[in-house]
């Protein structure tokens, strides 16, 4: 079934990036998935490395991209977090809009806003890699392996570009889950964003099915669990348009937060008032849908 380059590169893929993403490996492999994109009902498919233009409804060009990235104040790149491709997009558009937007500012999920003192630190290039981890608090925080974000985190510290922590304390969303916000302690609420927004109906249809098929013993109260989403997604849009300044933008979080943009991006959006354009990238195998950023990304299965 498999011959020894194949087991060779399989230990490799073990040894770099750990159990998860060989499951995910394996499971591709004898699956036997399709190699394209399929667009939900659409009888249009595209190959890995296509960058689909939702309005354009077809692939465009790398330079097309930008140029268009470049029009807006604020550009939202998705992830998966353990993907590994995922961060290599985000990767290709840091480098080359931070060439043509010298004065950039990178926002990222994986660190909430009491670390900003760290990150300041890290972008004056003022760290060793490991001192940054273990003052982060990484593997307690965000979890992930580091390497997944290494070589982002290294141009940004590298080319002193800021970086800006969007979350908040990554217990504050689980206690509200539990017990909705009015039960924080004092000082958890100061962590709120001014309001918390959770009438859009498109969104809160969006975080019912992920209710629905996650039940978590403790969670079973829907109000606080969409409470706690929208919290979620109000800080990070607060801490963009606390941030942004006159400078663009370019924010990383999950897929999940900028997918149709009533997460983050629409948020933000009226807060600040400043453009954007969402570019989410999608796994070949899979089935997407036009409506979920401006750009969907094909990477491989």
């Amino acid at each position: 079934m498999s011959d020894p380059k194949s087991i060779k590169q399989t230990v490799n893929l073990l040894k770099k990036y750990g159990y998860q993403l060989l499951f995910l490996v394996l499971l591709t492999a004898c699956s036997h998935s399709p190699r394209q994109l399929q667009i939900k009902d659409h009888s249009m498919s595209f190959d890995a490395g296509a960058i689909i233009s939702s309005e354009l409804k077809k692939a465009i060009t790398f330079d097309d991209l930008l140029r268009d990235l470049r029009s807006v104040r604020v550009v939202y790149v998705g992830e998966q977090h353990t993907n590994p491709e995922h961060h290599a997009v985000q990767l290709r558009i840091l480098e080359h809009l931070f060439l043509q937007e010298p004065h950039l500012v990178v926002g990222m999920e994986m660190f909430d806003r009491t670390y900003q003192p760290i990150l300041d630190q890290w972008s004056a290039a003022a760290l060793t890699t490991q001192q940054f981890i273990e003052k982060v608090h990484w593997y307690a925080n965000w979890k992930y392996d580091f390497e997944f974000y290494a070589d982002i985190l290294t141009f940004i510290k590298d080319h002193h570009i800021p970086l800006i922590a969007l979350n908040v304390p990554s217990d504050i969303p689980a206690k509200i889950a539990v017990g909705g916000p009015e039960n924080l302690r004092p000082w958890e609420k100061e962590f709120l964003p001014e309001a918390i927004h959770t009438s859009n109906p498109l969104h809160r249809a969006y975080i019912q099915n992920i209710f629905n098929f996650h039940q978590i013993r403790g969670r079973e109260n829907f109000e606080y669990f969409y409470a706690a989403q929208s919290v979620w997604e109000d800080a990070m849009a607060q801490s963009i348009a606390d941030h942004i300044g006159n400078s663009t933008m370019l924010v990383f979080a999950g897929n999940g937060h900028i997918i149709q943009k009533f997460g983050i991006p629409d948020r933000a959006k009226t807060l600040s008032g400043a453009s954007y354009k969402t570019v989410m990238p999608v796994s070949a195998g899979i089935e997407s849908n036009f409506i979920d950023a401006d750009y969907l990304w094909v990477t491989s299965p």
